[in-house]
């Protein structure tokens, strides 16, 4: 592995995924403009791009191109764009703020946010669906099945639907592990699954080992999204602050206390790092996104 910094690396995948959303997106000049537009705001200058982060750092496992991965990842970004456009809405979570400016259905209106929804998915898949140099048709299908399953009832639309039936009700740990495994850690899981299928094909034992990596540190995202609900302000989050709480949802926090779900993602963490022992130095990338993703709390 190269001697670049992972902020230094980071930094560089950010700034390039931003140059390839522009490019994939619908230019806000065609008709129709103001869906385009909003495509745009909901999707551009904002947000950590984890998802791409972890497809290009499993793209690395397996020599992938860069091109590729940057048409990858920002499908994975726009599915997570829509499901965030779509989240914030009156009928769901009823959000005003989203990466520290107006969220879409505020900052255009109801009807508008709902398209926009629509349309970054299916853009997605249709970015995923056109030929993609040295990389086999078979794989790119599987990619297309993985982010379809990911998205969909099995995983996040069906953990968002658990989420909103949650709310006032008291849940176990298995039952809300159960629904951020869909809600959260399914496009987490994609992002690894995916980019570790637009290179050289891995043997099943190391599929399996990329796959507990991945479903470890999708967990462990949420379980620090809960901390920080529990604990930043509205500013250094970019969304409003303590609305989980508010609105009397399920979390980690309610469910555990802060020090054990403090404990629980370190625990995801080790378990994490642990799974990928058997790649060496290739996985360094996913093992700094991995300590990136449980540190944003402590």
């Amino acid at each position: 592995m190269a001697n670049e910094t992972f902020i230094g690396w980071m930094t560089s995948i950010q700034q390039y995924m931003e140059q390839a959303l522009e490019k994939l997106l619908p230019a806000a000049s065609c008709a129709p403009q103001r869906l385009h537009e909003a495509m745009r705001y909901a999707t551009l200058e904002g947000g950590k791009r984890v998802r791409p982060l972890l497809v290009f750092a499993a793209g690395e496992l397996v020599g992938a191109e860069r091109e590729n991965l940057a048409r990858v990842g920002a499908a994975l970004e726009m599915v997570h764009a829509y499901s965030l456009v779509h989240d914030d809405m009156p009928c769901m979570d009823n959000d005003v703020l989203r990466r520290g400016k107006p969220t879409c259905h505020i900052a255009y209106d109801d009807a508008t946010a709902l398209l926009v929804g629509d349309a970054l998915q299916t853009r997605a898949f249709e970015l995923l669906s056109q030929p993609m140099p040295g990389i086999a048709p078979a794989s790119q299908l599987e990619m297309v099945r993985t982010l379809a399953h990911a998205a969909g009832h099995a995983g996040m639309a069906g953990g968002q639907a658990i989420d909103l039936a949650s709310v006032g009700l008291p849940l176990t740990l298995p039952e809300l592990e159960f629904m951020h495994m869909l809600k959260t850690g399914a496009l987490i899981r994609a992002s690894v699954l995916a980019g570790s299928m637009a290179g050289r094909k891995l043997s099943g034992a190391e599929k399996e080992a990329l796959d507990a990596f991945a479903k470890r540190i999708g967990l462990a995202f949420q379980v620090v999204d809960d901390i920080l609900d529990c604990e930043a302000d509205t500013a250094t989050l970019g969304k409003t602050a303590g609305k989980d709480a508010a609105n009397d949802k399920p979390t980690y926090v309610s469910l555990l206390g802060l020090a054990e779900a403090k404990r629980m993602a370190k625990d995801l963490h080790d378990q994490a790092f642990a799974a990928l022992q058997g790649f060496g130095p290739q996985a360094d990338r996913l093992k700094q996104l991995a300590d990136y993703i449980v540190a944003r709390s402590f």
